[in-house]
């Protein structure tokens, strides 16, 4: 028994997958948040070593923002918010933004 129902694709479908891009996390220097602070965010949210947290503090302090991190989005963005709500909930306005990296 034949059947005409043999189909033969000759096309192939080529996939284009791209890698996420990556995000920076930018913290801004303020006058309310103190240095202590924003070190300890540094290396609890951001898992920076002292020396880095130290040296990332006084680049915010002295440039008036410094990145410090480069994540995906959405972690970028978690560990922007987390930082943000440790520090309202101390009390300081400890600001972070978060933009594509070059």
């Amino acid at each position: 028994m034949s059947t005409d129902l043999d189909v033969v694709i000759d096309e192939k479908i080529k996939l284009d997958i791209q890698e996420p891009s990556d995000f920076n996390v930018i913290m801004l220097n303020d006058d309310q948040t103190p240095m202590e602070w924003v070190m300890g965010v540094l290396k609890e949210i951001f898992k920076h070593s002292d020396d880095a947290a130290e040296a990332i503090t006084m680049k915010i302090h002295n440039e008036d923002s410094a990145v410090v991190g480069t994540y995906k989005y959405e972690i970028a963005e978690q560990k922007s918010v987390e930082a943000m709500n440790a520090s309202r909930n101390h009390g300081f306005p400890l600001q972070i933004t978060i933009e594509e990296s070059q």
